[in-house]
């Protein structure tokens, strides 16, 4: 069986990028080293924002665009997730990723939805590239190689 091109508006749908969650398939962070998952995020002060629970990544570059960082709440009931684009993080040790916002700034975001996600961008003073995904440096393209990730699930 062959299978013929698309018709054009499948091949534009196509082009549009989706994101999701890193581990909702065999994708991993390039490097276990480079994994932030766990990670408490501090923000340009110093404090607390909470600890990253996910990684969301667009399908179309494997990249990763956001951090899910969750907040508050007790084991699990009241909890806040914010997603913070990685373009704000401005420093990463064993433990913290740092970023260049405030808490009160984070607190502030538009809630997310997979179908506005672009808003998030100006939010956080990124540019969205017609309505997509601006272009990131520093933080790792995802890859299909699962023998990086060194917890499973990840």
């Amino acid at each position: 069986m062959t299978v013929g091109k698309p018709a054009d508006h499948q091949d534009q749908a196509a082009k549009v990028p989706t994101l999701s969650r890193l581990g909702d398939h065999d994708k991993t962070v390039s490097s276990s080293d480079e994994d932030i998952r766990g990670r408490m995020v501090k923000d340009r002060d110093g404090r607390d924002i909470g600890k990253i629970d996910g990684l969301l990544i667009d399908d179309v570059e494997s990249k990763v665009r956001f951090m899910e960082v969750a907040s508050g709440g007790f084991l699990g009931f009241g909890e806040r997730k914010s997603y913070i684009p990685v373009d704000a993080i401005i420093r990463i040790t064993p433990d913290e990723v740092h970023i260049s916002h405030t808490r009160e700034h984070v607190a502030g975001a538009p809630r997310y939805d997979p179908h506005l996600v672009a808003e998030l961008y100006p939010y956080y003073g990124y540019p969205a590239v017609d309505g997509l995904f601006p272009p990131i440096g520093g933080y790792p393209h995802a890859t299909s190689d699962m023998t990086t990730s060194t917890e499973p699930g990840r």
